[in-house]
C-alpha cells in the first residue's frame, strides 16, 4: 500500500493499493479487488476485506461505485452492497467509518482531503472522464459538503505514464479541439500521425486549474511495474482475456 504524507493525518487513512498480497491467482495474482473482473467473486471479496482491513474498517464499509468513465460523483451517507453499487466515478463524503474508493487498472486514481472540515474524495478519471471533468466535479461535491477549495489536498496515484500510452489521431485530435494548450499533453510516437499522451499531467494541470494548492504526483507507472500494479494495456498487448484491478481508497477516522 502507497501512502501520501500530504494526506495523511490523524483523522484521514488512505492508501493506494498494489496488486502486491491478496488472494488471487493467475492473471489475477495478487490482489484483485475488481468486482467487474472475471476473477472468482469469493476471492476478490476476500481480497476487499484485506484492503478495508489495512484501513481500520470492516468489509462492509468499503465502498466503490460501478464506474462507467464519467464525471458522475455520489455523495456517500452509508455503506451499499457490492451487488447495489451505483454508477459514477467518484465518491465523497464526511462520514467518518466508511472508506470510499475506487478501482484502476491504467487510469488515474485521485484521493482529496479537506482535513480541516473533515470532507475527503476518491475518483477514477480515465481520459474520458477527466475531460469531462470528474476532478471538477468531485472538488464541487467536496465543497457541498463543507470543504474549501484552498485547503483541498489531492494525490495522484499509480497510472499509466505518457512513455507507455500511445494514441491515434482522433484522440490527439479532441484534446487540442477542446482546447488548443492541450497539445502541450502529447509528443509523437514511433509511428506515423500516432502521439504519446501524459494523462497524470493532464489530471495535475486540471487539478491546479481549478484552484488546488496543494497537489501531489506519485509518479509511478501501471503499465511498466508489472510486479506491483495491475494494467490494461499490458493485457491488451499481450491478447490475455481479463485483468486485475487495484483499490484506492481513503476514509474518515470514525
Amino acid at each position: 500500500m502507497i501512502t501520501v504524507d500530504m494526506l495523511a493525518s490523524d483523522t484521514v487513512r488512505h492508501g493506494f493499493f498494489t496488486r502486491e498480497g491478496g488472494y488471487s491467482t493467475g492473471i489475477y495474482a495478487g490482489l484483485n479487488t475488481g468486482l467487474g473482473s472475471r476473477d472468482d467473486r469469493d476471492t476478490v471479496l476476500k481480497n476487499r476485506s484485506h484492503a478495508a482491513a489495512s484501513l481500520g474498517v470492516s468489509h462492509e464499509m468499503l465502498v466503490t461505485p460501478y464506474q462507467h468513465h464519467s464525471a458522475d460523483v455520489i455523495t456517500v451517507t452509508k455503506p451499499w452492497e457490492p451487488e447495489n453499487w451505483p454508477k459514477a466515478d467518484a465518491l465523497v463524503t464526511k462520514t467518518p467509518g466508511i472508506a470510499i474508493a475506487v478501482n484502476t487498472a491504467d487510469c488515474t486514481p485521485v484521493l482529496f482531503s479537506d482535513p480541516d472540515a473533515g470532507v475527503i474524495g476518491a475518483a477514477h478519471a480515465g481520459w474520458k472522464g477527466a475531460v469531462g471533468g470528474v476532478t471538477d466535479q468531485t472538488i464541487v461535491a467536496m465543497e457541498a459538503l463543507g470543504a474549501e477549495r484552498g485547503n483541498i489536498r489531492a494525490a495522484i496515484g499509480p497510472v499509466i505514464s505518457q512513455t507507455a500510452y500511445e494514441v491515434g489521431p482522433e484522440f490527439h485530435a479532441r484534446f487540442v479541439e477542446e482546447d488548443p494548450s492541450n497539445a502541450r499533453f502529447f509528443v509523437p510516437s514511433e509511428r506515423e500521425t500516432h502521439f504519446q499522451f501524459d494523462l497524470p499531467a493532464y489530471v495535475e494541470t486540471r487539478l491546479r486549474a481549478a484552484g488546488l494548492e496543494h497537489v501531489e504526483n506519485t509518479g509511478l507507472c501501471t503499465y511498466a511495474d508489472e510486479a506491483r500494479f495491475f494494467s490494461y494495456r499490458r493485457t491488451t498487448h499481450r491478447g490475455e482475456p481479463d485483468y486485475g484491478r487495484q483499490l484506492t481508497a481513503i476514509a474518515l477516522s470514525a
